[in-house]
């Protein structure tokens, strides 16, 4: 992707982005160190602090950081949690300083390829008794992410946009994960689901996917481009998602989930 996150865009629906952060933590269960010493705790793909917030208020006195490859979503973390610590990394490369109580990636994972690898990695990193904690969106296959790849294969901007499509990874089957940690784990639970988010327009749904999946399509495009991917992706997308009784429309977002800890 050439061009920085967006964070005004993308809290543009935090309330819905942030729930199911919230429905991965309320699977969190984490007993203090035997030691007294602070839980350490990392939010990787932190944004713009949403995430990181709930950590903090959950757990009180915890050492909590945030990870972000954006300089710009980290400078929003910073504003909205100043006395919270936030770094710039790649998540692929991340090496924590000390070994975590608590890693917890919420929508971040889906971007980075080689999970057969990545995950057992990340797990291998927390503490004794320590737990992994990850969300990732898996609607590739709904008519958001489907239309997009259609319009960016049909239309003048094809050559420019490239592959665009492979900018976030295909994530395993919701079972595949199980099967990695399991043997890894003294607990592992594992989940999928698909939240309904009533929208307002078609326009309503493409601005949510511009602050998130729709970036590889349109940020290498010119304005002109750019606009005229935009006005046929909008009309699929009416096509696609027909009103409900009270007249919105609803916005189907799978999610799958994994808790694993680490035997102490």
């Amino acid at each position: 992707m050439t061009k920085d996150w967006n964070p005004a865009l993308y809290r543009r629906y935090e309330d819905e982005r942030t729930r199911p952060a919230r429905d991965l933590l309320a699977r969190v269960d984490l007993d203090p160190p035997a030691n007294g010493r602070p839980l350490v705790v990392y939010d990787l793909g932190c944004g713009p602090g949403n995430s990181t917030e709930l950590l903090v208020e959950r757990f009180p006195g915890a050492r909590v950081t945030g990870i972000d490859s954006s300089e710009a979503m980290l400078a929003d973390a910073r504003a909205r949690l100043p006395g919270c610590g936030f770094e710039r990394h790649d998540v692929a490369e991340w090496q924590p300083e000390d070994a975590p109580d608590l890693i917890y990636a919420n929508a971040t994972l889906q971007w980075l390829p080689g999970h057969e690898i990545l995950v057992p990695r990340l797990f291998g990193l927390l503490a004794p008794g320590g737990v992994l904690a990850v969300q990732m969106p898996d609607n590739r296959e709904e008519p958001t992410h489907r239309l997009m790849r259609a319009v960016a294969g049909e239309g003048p901007w094809k050559e420019t946009i490239g592959e665009a499509a492979l900018v976030r990874t295909k994530i395993l089957p919701l079972d595949a994960y199980y099967d990695l940690l399991a043997p890894l784990a003294a607990e592992t639970d594992v989940w999928r689901t698909a939240y309904q988010h009533p929208m307002a327009s078609p326009e309503a749904i493409v601005d949510w996917v511009r602050g998130t999946g729709l970036r590889p399509f349109i940020d290498p495009l010119s304005g002109e481009q750019r606009a005229g991917f935009l006005a046929d992706y909008t009309g699929r997308i009416a096509g696609a998602y027909r009103p409900k009784a009270d007249g919105k429309l609803l916005l189907a977002f799978p999610r799958l989930f994994f808790v694993a800890r680490r035997p102490r």
